[in-house]
């Protein structure tokens, strides 16, 4: 008795899940595209304000397009004005980021691994009082930190702006997690059996372990330093030492106060807007491939 095979094609409950999956696709393809215009919109405005004069960045017409290309005058003005006062700002940023970054890149590393690696009495309350700490807003510490450095008679020096960025709750929380999941115990052992010291384990065995960690710890404190307003702003009043953003902050003042005598202002405003975006751009893309390792493994603990 011989029976005769029978090819079954897709059944229609999958073909209509094939269907329906579809639509699903091209909405999530739609918003996200959405989403990438709404990030890349305000970016590509600054670029092309950047290249207008007054006269082109306030005609009212082709806001999002070229008018003229005025990149090269507006960066020389940019670089010139008030016996280059930008340039000294950027210097003022690049010294409170590197010092604050790294400093605080050190003492969360440190931190880290204490927490991670160590047994002592009251470590857990200890690092309650970190975790706690990152729940609390940085402006809210501001005052009492002006406070603080009134009496230790440091406002209006660098170190006002540089001590209080060296702190990083969430670098030390960062980097017991990551110490925690990535440097073996056994591994720590077998070099203290072979005779290293805690300094030669640090450096020699642990250190080279944790370097997507610091990687990750020192790019974030060094974009917080960058960006930081409020502190500078309260702790500085020599305009020779404020960073970027205050510097920034303050054309912005001065072109609004004086309306529309302002407008060459507002080019310079713009322009080093632009500028000042460019060394957080190379940090990122020269540290991207160690960031993500970090931020990848520090999450599996």
């Amino acid at each position: 008795m011989s029976t005769a095979s029978t090819t079954r094609g897709p059944s229609p409950r999958h073909m209509s899940t094939g269907r329906g999956r579809r639509p699903r696709h091209v909405w999530a393809k739609l918003l996200m595209l959405a989403l990438v215009c709404y990030f890349l919109v305000p970016v590509w405005w600054l670029i092309v304000a950047s290249t207008k004069n007054a006269e082109g960045l306030f005609s009212g017409t082709g806001a999002l397009w070229f008018n003229g290309f005025h990149l090269f005058d507006n960066l020389r003005d940019l670089f010139t004005i008030n016996n280059g006062e930008y340039l000294r700002w950027l210097g003022n940023s690049l010294l409170y980021a590197l010092a604050g970054g790294i400093g605080a890149t050190i003492i969360s590393v440190l931190g880290g691994y204490g927490f991670a690696k160590y047994r002592f009495r009251g470590r857990n309350v200890v690092f309650a009082l970190v975790l706690g700490s990152v729940m609390v807003p940085l402006t809210a510490l501001v005052i009492p930190t002006f406070v603080m450095m009134s009496n230790a008679g440091l406002t209006d020096t660098v170190w006002a702006v540089i001590l209080p960025s060296l702190l990083s709750p969430f670098g030390v929380y960062l980097m017991r997690v990551y110490t925690a999941a990535s440097v073996p115990d056994d591994l720590l052992d077998a070099a203290h059996i072979d005779g290293a010291g805690e300094l030669r384990t640090f450096f020699q065995v642990a250190l080279p372990l944790m370097r997507p960690a610091v990687v990750t710890v020192l790019l974030l404190s060094v974009v917080s330093t960058w960006n930081n307003y409020f502190l500078p702003l309260t702790m500085l009043s020599d305009a020779k030492l404020y960073p970027l953003t205050v510097g920034i902050g303050l054309w912005s003042q001065l072109a609004s106060a004086n309306n529309g005598g302002g407008q060459s202002l507002w080019s310079l405003i713009i322009i080093g807007s632009l500028v000042s975006v460019i060394p957080l751009i190379i940090t990122f893309l020269t540290l991207q491939k160690y960031w993500q390792g970090g931020l990848t493994v520090g999450s599996l603990k």
